[in-house]
């Protein structure tokens, strides 16, 4: 009989967005769980979420997660701000007992860090306007000073794949813009698009503000979690699993991007179908 395959191998994570922000996420579990097996969809062809209803949002998120559920996932991280906002809670009532991890502006860490008490948050529309998003301001903001800039147009350049480009470059200008005349110290990436532009966002903020990203956080916590289950990863399987990345839009430019952007292997290829 063949060997039983180490349980370090054993853990498959989905990991959704709505396009190629996601990623920045994805670095970060498979630094904190290098021996998982990560499957990542990003829905490419309906990027940005912030472009759609919200009830389109939910019903991709519906379809993706039932996915990657399909493929053998045993947890789910919703790598997409627009997404947890206005999916999450669908997606944990459909799959109570499913582990589903969401990411949200890092507000409380910013309002912790700030030096002048004036915060910024950079995030879809979409995102600001969200109830959920409006709950987390009543909890830790109530009486802060905090600036929501919404980013309209700043994920679909991102999600282009050219970070260089004049056009990317005029969008955070525009963005960071109203950011410096409200004198913020502090500002929240509050779109897995955007830390892929980190260096830009600060060059046009300036090096004294300080960026709160929250893809450690999720990292963290998403071992926490996987750490619970019976098929626990310990250590580093050598070779380590090659994520599995599928998109919905065009998989030789998934390809492309996530070679210039992440440091290790990736399988990239065409999402099926899924309604």
């Amino acid at each position: 009989m063949p060997a039983t395959p180490p349980i370090a191998t054993r853990l498959k994570v989905g990991v959704f967005d709505s396009g190629v922000g996601g990623l920045s996420v994805l670095r970060a579990l498979r630094e904190q769980l290098p021996a998982a097996h990560w499957h990542y969809v990003a829905d490419s062809a309906n990027a940005p979420y912030s472009d759609l209803g919200a009830d389109d949002v939910r019903a991709r998120s519906l379809h993706i997660t039932r996915h990657l559920i399909d493929h053998g996932a045993r947890a789910v991280v919703v790598a997409c701000n627009t997404a947890t906002a206005l999916a999450i809670d669908q997606l944990r009532a459909q799959w109570p007992g499913l582990s589903i991890v969401g990411v949200e502006p890092g507000l409380k860490p910013a309002l912790a860090l700030t030096r002048n008490g004036r915060v910024g948050v950079m995030a879809t529309p979409a995102t600001l306007r969200s109830e959920r998003f409006l709950s987390l301001m009543q909890r830790h903001a109530p009486d802060q000073f905090v600036h929501l800039q919404g980013c309209d147009g700043l994920a679909a350049e991102i999600e282009l794949g050219e970070l260089e480009s004049p056009t990317l470059a005029a969008t955070i200008e525009r963005h960071c813009s109203p950011l410096r005349r409200a004198d913020v110290d502090t500002v929240v990436l509050g779109c897995t698009h955007y830390p892929f532009v980190r260096r830009q966002i600060q060059a046009h903020l300036g090096d004294s503000v300080v960026l709160v990203d929250t893809a450690s956080a999720v990292a963290r916590h998403t071992r926490w979690l996987c750490e619970g289950f019976r098929h626990t990863v310990y250590g580093i399987p050598s070779p380590a699993p090659i994520p599995t990345l599928q998109t919905s839009g065009n998989a030789e430019r998934l390809a492309r991007i996530a070679t210039s952007w992440l440091d290790f292997d990736v399988d990239v290829g065409p999402l099926p179908p899924l309604d």
